[in-house]
């Protein structure tokens, strides 16, 4: 009875089919998701690991890992192009081809695999021809070979990088480059019933599906890897630094430009930004400052409002859409920026600017009346309601306006003006 208890829970275990959803740029912190659940599944025993993708594409690097991982992993992998409305673009071509059964939903596309190159010291650069070349070979070659494996479309999987192509997924069924077409989760699990991969027969139809939720690490490296979210962090570091500066001691804007700048720094390592569209981004905050001092009428503001929209522009790949920020994304950023420099950095160094008004230094150059007889020995006079000990080398009568030179301690030096009281 006991054996007969053991077999069933380990056939309800084996029965057990795993999911994930992958939406968004393919990036370390995806590599990591996939990797991670691929080991859970077969630590697991299940039948299965779905992977729900909709996605425009990524990092090669990233992409790499990953299809090692598939092409290597002891459970079937089954990449489902969905919802609806969804892409494998880019980097998710090459994730659906390298799956051990690829299936798409209806109204979805695949393709336009094309590379685009990320710089390596620090930015995104434009490829040279031999370089573009090289890129184009080594992508070319790579997705053949992972469709040859499958036994997919090759013909097609080499069009999609050397050409760009693209197709919906009705025409990747008919030209062997998908294998299904399922409208949702329970018409997929149908159609993968009975099926055998790898000598191992899947009976789906009543699996129950356990989802593999992505690690708060994940989430966390996956939400920071976008262009918007680095860009937002290169703005916080530049308005909190500056802030800082022109208005000394007021800590916080100084921290938290501190803390974005070491993540955009972290950031940076995995999507580089344009070396270009920084140097743009540094001109720009140069002529806002200038402005403040220089009566330009707001030449060199008009000046630094157009060196930041194109550095904000050039600072990501805008030939991919993974990289692309949005215009209607960098125009209030740049308005906003410009704001801040004009108003709170401009008020801020203006004031530092202005002369002492209060405390001691205020003291000096002030006008005052001698109450009594003033010497270099000993005297008073009053300033601003009180009484102050004073002398001064040159003897002053009672009533007589002097003017205070310096203070020592707590005794006023002082100098007779030319009028004296009558």
């Amino acid at each position: 009875m006991l054996c007969l208890c053991l077999a069933g829970s380990a056939f309800a275990v084996a029965q057990k089919v795993y999911l994930i959803r992958i939406n968004g740029a393919i990036g370390p912190a995806t590599a990591s998701y996939i990797s991670r659940s691929i080991d859970a599944a077969a630590e697991g025993a299940g039948q299965c690991l779905v992977i729900q993708l909709d996605t425009p594409g990524g990092l090669l690097d990233s992409t790499k890992i990953i299809v090692m991982k598939m092409l290597s992993s002891p459970v079937p992998i089954v990449v489902y192009v969905a919802p609806g409305g969804a892409s494998a673009g880019s980097a998710g071509c090459f994730i659906v081809i390298a799956a051990d059964v690829a299936a798409m939903a209806p109204t979805t596309n695949i393709g336009a695999a094309h590379p685009v190159q990320m710089g390596g010291e620090g930015g995104t650069e434009k490829m040279d021809d031999i370089m573009k070349q090289k890129l184009e070979n080594f992508t070319s070659s790579y997705i053949e070979t992972i469709a040859a494996k499958r036994k997919r479309n090759v013909k097609w999987a080499v069009s999609s990088v050397v050409e760009s192509s693209a197709i919906t997924a009705e025409a990747a069924l008919a030209t062997n480059v998908v294998d299904i077409i399922a409208k949702d989760m329970p018409d997929l699990m149908k159609q993968l019933d009975g099926r055998e991969i790898n000598g191992k027969v899947l009976a789906t139809a009543n699996a129950p599906i356990e989802d593999i939720p992505a690690s708060l690490r994940e989430k966390t490296l996956q939400m920071f890897w976008r262009p918007e979210v680095m860009y937002f962090l290169m703005l916080v570091a530049m308005y909190g630094i500056i802030g800082e500066l022109s208005n000394p001691g007021a800590i916080l804007p100084g921290v938290a430009g501190a803390i974005a700048v070491l993540m955009l720094l972290y950031m940076s390592s995995i999507l580089p930004m344009n070396l270009a569209g920084l140097a743009l981004i540094g001109l720009a905050m140069t002529l806002f400052v200038a402005d403040v001092f220089a009566a330009t009428h707001g030449v060199l503001t008009v000046g630094g409002i157009i060196s930041f929209f194109l550095g904000s522009m050039m600072l990501f790949d805008r030939l991919d859409p993974v990289y692309r920020l949005s215009i209607a994304f960098l125009i209030p950023a740049t308005l906003v920026t410009a704001a801040f420099f004009l108003f709170i950095v401009g008020s801020g160094l203006r004031a530092q600017l202005l002369p002492i008004k209060v405390g001691r230094e205020a003291m000096i150059g002030q006008i005052v009346r001698a109450e009594v007889r003033t010497d270099s020995t000993s005297g008073r006079v009053m300033f601003e309601g009180e009484y102050w000990n004073a002398v001064s080398d040159e003897p002053v009568e009672p009533g007589q306006e002097v003017e205070i030179v310096s203070l020592k301690g707590l005794i006023l030096k002082v100098r007779p003006t030319t009028k004296k009281e009558v």
